[in-house]
């Protein structure tokens, strides 16, 4: 495996990690990163760095957070945002990876790249459930923005230094675990 594989799969983990918060707007960056040549694509994906497909997914972002600023709209948004979170996490990861086998790649897209975007989105909605619950959907927009801020940074640092992106991705994650560990109810035995 090549450093530029490596580098490849730590963008793609990054930039899936960035869709659990938002799914379109990872997607607008990294069009706009292979549109500007800052980052190259899988010859498959290439049409992501399109004119096309950078004002579609430029809309797309726009519509998005400004709707997660709309209490209880969030709340509506969360339930289709995992499944897509999932498909997009996946997407991402395949059309950054280079110089794997197919089988790998895909493989790698949907655990990797689909599992770090859902698991980050559901950790997400259930915090936004609760957010809702406790605050009658009134801190709901602090939520959102505090999301919105986390996934441009993901972005951009990802985009811009894969292997800090890569890091982030796992504080990210250890971060969830231990609030997940310290949530859990105890179970009696």
């Amino acid at each position: 495996m090549t450093a530029e594989t490596i580098i490849s799969i730590f963008l793609g983990i990054g930039l899936a990690a960035s869709v659990g918060f938002r799914v379109f707007l990872p997607l607008f960056a990294l069009s706009l990163a292979a549109y500007t040549g800052i980052w190259e694509l899988n010859d498959n994906w290439e049409w992501i760095g399109s004119l096309a497909a950078l004002v579609t997914l430029g809309v797309a972002t726009i519509l998005e957070l400004g709707a997660y600023f709309i209490p209880w709209v969030d709340n509506l948004l969360d339930t289709i945002a995992v499944p897509l979170a999932a498909i997009a996490g996946t997407a991402v990861m395949v059309s950054t990876v280079a110089d794997l086998n197919p089988v790998i790649t895909w493989a790698l897209a949907i655990i990797a790249g689909g599992g770090t975007a859902t698991a980050i989105r559901g950790a997400s909605a259930t915090g936004r459930a609760a957010t809702t619950a406790t605050t009658g959907g009134i801190a709901n927009p602090v939520v959102s923005l505090i999301e919105t801020v986390t996934a441009t940074v993901m972005s951009v640092i990802t985009i811009l230094a894969p292997i800090l992106g890569f890091i982030l991705v796992v504080v990210i994650l250890l971060v969830i675990f231990s609030i997940y560990r310290k949530l859990k109810p105890k179970i009696r035995t």
